[in-house]
């Protein structure tokens, strides 16, 4: 937000958020936008444009044909932050029949498709169980079945945190037979119960709180006017983009970003990017198994 909006109201900052979210978006904004939204009166709601003109000339003009507001040719947002991945994100989410914050914001709704996933078998109790354990730093008592043994093993384990790699949710815990913080599918906690009290100090999980940087680039195998498109796609400036990540979601990262092989056995055209500083994760990647 810029200093102009130091001496409004929040009401008066929602309102013009309001105007620029719309505007932007939609192409237009009006007086009945803000009366059906906002529930303003219509004396108020063409204040409200008035005095947002007054303070922004230029930033949104009236235009007698359409006989409404539109974008000028000095727009730009102070009030709202007009972010493209979180507005997808709020359609996508609208799509899927979820709940967003101020959905009445948004009027057009664009037929949406997206990759299904299988569903997640998440027991409510155990989800719970993890919850209250986190704040109430608690032991908790749990059946696990992991994919290195064939069977249920009985643990104890401190959570602390939730992780989510994308397509699972884990809960972030010490263990205690192990004596190290590790990652716990929910999903694969078969029993759960609250258990003592711990004095376990979250801050000493040392792969939560680092980060590493993934320093990325386009494929060097790619033509210049494909890496040109992968920089443009990664938001890359100067033919390279820093991500930061937390080390314990270090692994799930690098899947995600397909970065997880050698970048050997795929064509350009389906790699994409590669690692800068490969070493430097790998040897990151190499620590936080040991």
């Amino acid at each position: 937000m810029t200093s102009e909006s130091n001496s409004l109201s929040r009401w008066q900052q929602d309102r013009r958020a309001f105007i620029e979210h719309r505007v932007f978006w939609r192409g237009r904004v009006g007086l009945a936008d803000l009366m059906d939204v906002m529930g303003l009166s219509r004396a108020q709601a063409s204040k409200d444009l008035n005095s947002y003109i007054n303070d922004h000339p230029e930033h949104i003009i009236y235009d007698k044909t359409a006989k409404t507001y539109v974008l000028g040719p000095k727009f730009e947002e102070h009030y709202t932050a007009l972010e493209p991945s979180a507005y997808l994100d709020d359609l996508l989410s609208i799509s899927r029949g979820g709940s967003v914050p101020a959905a009445d914001w948004i009027v057009y709704q664009p037929d949406i498709l997206a990759t299904t996933v299988p569903g997640r078998g998440l027991s409510a109790p155990t989800l719970r169980n993890v919850l209250l354990a986190c704040e109430q730093r608690k032991e908790l008592q749990i059946s696990y079945q992991s994919m290195s043994s064939p069977d249920p093993e009985d643990r104890v384990i401190i959570p602390h945190a939730l992780a989510h790699d994308g397509f699972r949710w884990h809960a972030r815990a010490l263990c205690s037979k192990d004596q190290v913080f590790k990652d716990f599918v929910l999903g694969r906690i078969l029993k759960s119960a609250l258990g003592e009290q711990s004095d376990v100090d979250a801050g000493t999980d040392e792969d939560w709180h680092q980060t590493i940087t993934l320093k990325i680039a386009p494929h060097p195998g790619l033509p210049e006017n494909q890496r040109r498109i992968v920089e443009l796609d990664y938001a890359m400036n100067d033919g390279a983009a820093e991500l930061s990540v937390r080390k314990c979601l270090l692994f799930y990262n690098l899947k995600r970003l397909g970065l997880d092989v050698d970048p050997s056995i795929r064509t350009p055209q389906d790699q994409h990017i590669v690692l800068i500083n490969d070493g430097e994760v790998r040897a990151a990647l190499e620590r936080g198994r040991r």
